[in-house]
């Protein structure tokens, strides 16, 4: 199926599709949209919404860095082993950290993140409990 998708688009057709299965999504789309709560939170083209990956923070103790993270009302997305991916530079992340005493083992630009990553971080909800 995915073949026969690609081969029309690539033959100038236009394929609307809606999936979960956001692997195959990532597999043949060109440009896309999500949707969150019936509003469009992101669209473009894969290379643009791939290359808006924030930043990966992970701290000593994961619950002040993640109240520390909710105070400076960043949108977090928790990951895995206590780490979080936040939308925001190294610097808000870093002064947010530092204001709370919050000490940090590793900051980084959260990297080779694929559509499911973007997806989630863009639909769920941030550590406040608000949209991002």
């Amino acid at each position: 199926m995915r073949g026969l998708l690609r081969d029309f688009a690539d033959r100038g057709g236009t394929v609307l599709l809606s999936s979960h299965l956001l692997r195959e999504v990532e597999a043949v789309a060109d440009r896309l949209v999500v949707i969150r709560n019936g509003r469009i939170v992101a669209h473009g083209t894969k290379g643009e919404l791939l290359a808006d990956t924030g930043m990966f923070v992970r701290g000593g103790d994961p619950a002040a860095l993640q109240r520390a993270l909710a105070a400076a009302r960043l949108a977090v997305t928790p990951s895995a082993h206590g780490a979080f991916l936040v939308d925001a530079d190294a610097e808000t992340v870093g002064r947010a950290a530092a204001a709370a005493g919050a000490v940090l083992l590793e900051l980084r630009p959260a990297e080779n993140r694929g559509l499911e990553d973007i997806f989630l971080a863009l639909t769920a909800n941030t550590v406040e409990g608000t949209a991002p």
